[in-house]
């Protein structure tokens, strides 16, 4: 089979030179044909010369953006140029500074015996971040689940089989959020256990900010489940507090309706024609080997 790992980076070359040397040691063993595409978001630090030996990776390519787009979007653009311009099976998309731990292909591979028509997700079991993260990453599983209906568990580390890819590339959502399209677009997955790993070098670059706004991408997704539950939540909440109305009282139905607000102003983001149109992004494609 021909699986191809796509690894969007931004200014971080250093740590997937790393990861192409642990990929390449863990697939040795796999009687795969292994390629890597890099998206290189249009990285404002140097592109260092990869001397490492990786005999084990059939090829890897570099997609050199003109513009920065942030990780989503690279991921949709790399979806899109693989499944127009490359032969493969499966497209095993990852982060490139460690978090997504190399070690964990050998078991989207197992389990391809058991699924092979099937999107198989690295569903988070531990994260290596701190206390405040895992905290705010516990309230936004909740909340996605209690608005969306949807149980969300994982995040880019996944492995898709062909159908699914061309699924990705012709829904919307895509272009906002990776997590959530493939969560639309297949009900029917098939997950392994997966740790969060620490990156390779250098602090995370997930600002609180940019932790909120990709929440609320995932969950835009199914804005219209949270426009129906939010409105139920709100009549209900309202109907049981109407004798004993107060400004404290009506702050968790303010909320609500702030997050219903907020979702469908995010998900404007999601764009299908700048989708179809994301290759057009693209500067060269290096050809490293």
């Amino acid at each position: 089979m021909k699986i191809k790992l796509l690894i969007p980076v931004y200014n971080d070359w250093q740590s997937v030179i790393k990861l192409l040397e642990i990929i390449n040691s863990e697939v040795s063993g796999l009687s795969h044909e292994f390629s890597v595409i890099i998206v290189n978001d249009a990285t404002t630090e140097n592109k260092p010369e990869m001397s490492i030996s990786l005999d084990n990776l059939n090829s890897i390519q570099i997609i050199n953006m003109k513009n920065n787009q942030g990780h989503a979007r690279c991921i949709a653009t790399g979806l899109k140029y693989i499944f127009e311009k490359e032969e493969f099976d499966y497209v095993i998309p990852m982060d490139g500074d460690g978090e997504d731990r190399p070690e964990e292909i050998k078991q989207f591979m197992d389990n391809l015996n058991y699924s092979p028509d099937k999107s198989i997700v690295g569903e988070r079991i531990k994260r290596s971040e701190g206390l405040i993260f895992k905290f705010c990453y516990s309230i936004h599983k909740l909340i996605t689940l209690t608005f969306t209906g949807e149980s969300i568990k994982y995040g880019n580390y996944s492995c898709l089989p062909k159908s699914i890819v061309e699924k990705m590339i012709n829904e919307k959502s895509t272009w906002s959020s990776f997590s959530g399209s493939l969560a639309k677009v297949a009900k029917d997955r098939a997950g392994i256990p997966s740790e969060r790993g620490t990156r390779y070098f250098g602090p995370s670059k997930m600002s609180f900010k940019n932790l909120v706004l990709h929440s609320l991408a995932i969950i835009s997704v199914f804005k219209l489940n949270v426009l129906i539950r939010s409105i139920l939540f709100i009549l209900v909440y309202m109907f049981l507090i109407h004798q004993n109305i107060s400004l404290i009282m009506v702050i968790p139905a303010m909320l609500v309706l702030a997050l219903m607000v907020s979702v469908f102003v995010i998900s404007s983001r999601e764009n299908l024609d700048e989708l179809n149109n994301s290759l057009s992004n693209i500067s060269n494609v290096d050809k490293i080997k």
